[in-house]
């Protein structure tokens, strides 16, 4: 008797033991981030000698001996996971199924994730963001004038601990300078320096001696000095303004600071009654203490500063592929890609935005059902015991034949 009858339970065996090793894996990883379950498929394995065709006939010349069985993993990339909101500033999940954040070993090592769950490490005086591996996240780094690095690299935590002041330049104001019963009138603007978070400055309009509709108008600023007075303003006998419509001047601060500031006042008047509602707007603003970093949902790490203005740090890469479930699976929920994944495409990149793409402060779990993982490993252990029996029962045929020929 062939000592081939043990070969299909053999392979049976091994094959479902595979099978436990994947759902195990399964079970295991049921509260990983971003973990794509996997399925142990089975093929049949044919002997040596193929099956071949008489070219005349068209019948078959031979028989392929079937010997058993093989095993072969497959993964369910494309399978989303439930996305539960964390709180956590770095955490972000991808709401779409092709798209992967791009990971960074250190070593040109370049991997594929679904799993979001980052933090900070600081690293020779810089502060990287990093996975839960420890592997460098990629992304876009911010220019600083609202674009972005046109290649990838290790998004870095490039931020200050306070935002300075931004020195007023520009002041427009709409009031009116009543046309009798007073000699002078003042209007307050606040105003900013490089150095301070706004003073008040004091418009002063005193009407030019012996001169018709004429102001002469002076500034009063607490902190400093303003050079570029007085500037003499006209009106027309209907209350219009004639000239100047802007102007320039100077604001010397104490602490030897300045700021040029250009005044627009094309929108004052000069009727009869009060001054009105004085409408101010100017282009400085205040400095700000950090307050947080996070993850927006366009995928643009923010740092927010206690101003209310924030600053774009980076922009985090997330790419698709033509065919991603030919992504290899590598330690903890990475892949790689190799050329039978297809193009890699670039959803989030420099100047690239996919609406909904990213939810911010949340976290994909994985895709393992427990209930079909139980059922699977009931089968998986049937089919075992069935395939030991079949074993069991060569062995005791093959014992009969031995004895039979002594």
């Amino acid at each position: 008797m062939a000592l081939s009858i043990f070969f299909p339970s053999v392979t049976g065996m091994n094959a479902q033991s595979e099978a436990m090793g994947t759902v195990s894996d399964n079970i295991a990883n049921m509260r990983t981030t971003g973990y794509k379950s996997a399925d142990t498929m089975f093929q049949t394995l044919l002997g040596s000698q193929p099956a071949t065709r008489n070219n005349a006939s068209g019948l078959a010349s031979s028989r392929a001996d079937i010997m058993g069985v093989s095993s072969y993993t497959r993964y369910n990339i494309l399978d989303m996971g439930v996305i539960s909101s964390t709180g956590n500033p770095y955490d972000v999940a991808l709401n779409e199924q092709n798209a992967f954040f791009m990971i960074d070993d250190g070593y040109d090592g370049l991997y594929y994730s679904r799993a979001g769950d980052f933090s900070t490490r600081v690293e020779n005086g810089m502060t990287y963001l990093v996975n839960s591996s420890g592997y460098y996240v990629q992304g876009f780094q911010a220019n600083g004038d609202g674009t972005f690095a046109s290649e990838p690299s290790d998004i870095s935590l490039q931020f200050g601990e306070k935002m300075p002041s931004v020195p007023t330049s520009e002041v427009e104001i709409t009031a009116n300078v009543p046309a009798d019963g007073v000699d002078s009138s003042t209007y307050g603007v606040t105003i900013y320096g490089p150095n301070n978070d706004g003073k008040t400055m004091n418009m002063v309009f005193t009407k030019a001696e012996g001169l018709l509709n004429t102001w002469n108008v002076n500034f009063v600023l607490d902190g400093g000095e303003v050079a570029g007075g007085p500037i003499e303003v006209q009106f027309s006998p209907n209350g219009e303004l004639l000239s100047p419509k802007t102007f320039n001047i100077i604001a010397n601060w104490d602490d030897g600071s300045s700021n040029n500031i250009t005044m627009n006042i094309e929108n004052m008047t000069q009727y009869a009654g009060s001054a009105g509602e004085v409408y101010v707007s100017q282009d400085g603003d205040k400095s700000g203490e950090l307050v947080s970093s996070y993850i927006d949902g366009d995928g643009i790490l923010k740092a927010k500063y206690s101003n209310d203005k924030t600053v774009d740090v980076a922009k985090l890469a997330v790419v698709s592929f033509q065919s991603p479930e030919n992504l290899v699976p590598v330690t903890g929920t990475m892949f790689e890609a190799y050329s039978d994944a297809g193009e890699i495409n670039y959803l989030l990149d420099a100047e690239k935005n996919t609406t909904q793409l990213v939810v911010p402060q949340s976290l994909e779990a994985s895709n393992v059902d427990v209930e079909q993982e139980f059922v699977e490993m009931i089968q998986v252990q049937r089919a075992y015991s069935l395939n030991s029996s079949a074993f069991t029962v060569a062995n005791e045929m093959t014992s009969v034949a031995v004895d039979l020929k002594t």
